[in-house]
């Protein structure tokens, strides 16, 4: 019996094992190998996250990019490589049993798919407008169809010269160029960026100016930053104010003081450089900067009372430094002491006579006063004397084209103190012949100053600068008839060192 039953248990047990291999298929397995790399500079892209579907294993890429999947089923899969900053990549792959299956997946940037901005439009102005004021606003128009945010860039070149305006990083769809220069065409260009893809171009426009007004007035105003800037402009008789003002230097600088010679049409002036100040010139509109002085610098007692003078035919010129008087060239040559004060008194101001036979002179001591004004020879021998041994504040020196005439301002109250403060300041016509000097400040108010005084071009007027007495009132240019048959008439609000050619 116990035979019969071993015998029944092997039977059973053999008959299981059958049926076990004959229900049981063993699927085979296979590898997933591959790496991870930017799609443009295939540099390996550390720790994307890779996922296997539909079975959702997931490893991520080594430092070098690399990743394996190991023991998948034989299949067919999908497989997902991401990373933050990187668009998804998908690669298919069919797993063989006991074989390697590599992919490689190269992922775009984020921003692959971006669109870049629209090339701009030009609006304004119209391309060949003409005839334009020396600020233009300039307006265009560019979408980014993402709507991310656009910078613009602007570039300027012209037909006069190699130089070329460019302004960067401008988020606005406008912008005011200034500072142009007159009958000049220019050419401007707009470039368009959303910081993702390379920047877009618009076409070229281009614009005029309008041609030089030959204005005939020249002087100063201040800039919001203390710089002086020189203006010209003209004056309509008719409607009583002024007309075609134009910037001629930048309020980045210091520059004052105009002096125009019409023989040679063109504009000195006076600037801070490297901490000195020195002549300059410059065409009438403000073009060809030329520096004249260097070696011996303009010096003396407070700049804004400093002046120089041309010669008649526009050639040289005379300033002073301290207590000597140079000539130069107006192209910087020929440099030349041709006088120094005998008592040590600094030279503030000097003007030189049409014919160049004398040159009038204001000295000071240190404080500004001890006022003297006379005229010498080109030998330095001295002339005439118009004030001596005097109190109080003087200046403003023009002789007239005739040598007949000195114009120069006199503080009739005498009063001195440290602050250089004038009280009662009058402009005073001196004539050689008679050694007479007349008061020739008609319906001056009060309280007031009259300075800086020059002949107009005819001479029948001057031009000169009035202000209150206080110090910090506003200064402004009024012209007079040098007879007194006419009220002073107001020119140039806010604005002083006035010149008339």
């Amino acid at each position: 019996m116990k035979d019969f039953f071993k015998t029944l248990g092997i039977l059973v047990i053999s008959l299981l094992v059958n049926c076990t291999e004959d229900t049981v298929d063993l699927v085979g397995l296979g590898t997933i190998t591959g790496r991870v790399v930017e799609a443009k500079s295939f540099e390996p892209i550390e720790n994307a996250k890779i996922t296997l579907s539909p079975s959702n294993n997931a490893v991520f890429s080594d430092s070098d990019g690399y990743f394996t999947l190991q023991n998948i089923e034989v299949g067919d899969y999908s497989i997902s490589a991401k990373k933050d900053s990187y668009l998804t990549g998908f690669e298919a792959a069919t797993v063989t049993a006991d074989v390697e299956v590599n992919v490689i997946f190269e992922l775009d940037n984020e921003t692959a798919l971006n669109r870049p901005p629209s090339s701009p439009t030009l609006s304004s102005p119209l391309d060949g407008s003409e005839n334009l004021e020396l600020s233009v606003e300039l307006i265009w128009s560019s979408i980014d169809p993402e709507e991310d945010p656009i910078s613009f860039r602007l570039e300027i070149k012209n037909d006069l010269n190699n130089d070329i305006i460019k302004i960067e990083n401008i988020i606005d769809t406008t912008y005011v160029v200034s500072d142009l220069k007159y009958g000049i065409k220019y050419f401007w260009q707009i470039a368009a960026t959303d910081d993702i893809n390379e920047e877009v171009l618009s076409s070229v426009s281009s614009f005029k100016t309008k041609v030089n007004p030959e204005n005939r007035y020249f002087y100063v105003k201040n800039s919001s930053n203390n710089n002086h800037i020189i203006y010209s402009s003209n004056f309509d008789e008719i409607e009583a104010m002024p007309i075609n003002e134009v910037q001629l230097t930048s309020e980045a600088q210091n520059s004052w003081r105009p002096r125009k010679n019409q023989a040679a049409n063109i504009i000195a002036f006076l600037r801070t450089i490297n901490n000195e100040t020195h002549l300059f010139t410059m065409n009438q509109d403000g073009s060809n900067v030329k520096q004249v002085t260097s070696a011996v610098s303009v010096s003396g007692y407070n700049f804004n009372e400093i002046d120089y003078s041309w010669s008649s035919n526009g050639d040289r010129l005379i300033y002073p430094h301290y207590d000597k008087l140079y000539l130069i060239n107006k192209d910087g040559s020929g440099l030349q002491q041709i006088y120094k004060t005998i008592d040590g008194s600094f030279i503030t101001e000097c003007d030189w006579s049409n014919d160049e036979s004398i040159i009038a002179i204001k000295t000071n001591d240190i404080t500004g006063f001890n006022v003297s004004i006379y005229t010498i020879d080109l030998a330095g021998n001295i002339l005439d004397t118009i004030l001596s041994d005097v109190k109080g504040a003087a200046g403003g020196l023009n002789i007239s084209i005739n040598n007949k005439l000195l114009l120069y301002t006199y503080d009739i109250s005498e009063y001195e103190n440290s602050d250089n403060r004038q009280l009662d300041t009058y402009v005073f016509l001196y004539e050689f012949e008679t050694e007479i000097a007349s008061i020739i400040s008609t319906g001056k108010q009060p309280g007031t100053l009259d300075l800086d005084p020059r002949f107009s071009p005819n001479e029948a007027e001057i031009i000169f600068v009035n202000t209150s007495n206080d110090g910090i009132s506003t200064k402004t240019i009024y012209s007079l008839k040098i007879d007194g048959s006419e009220e002073r008439k107001q020119l140039f609000y806010d604005a002083i060192m006035p010149d008339w050619e």
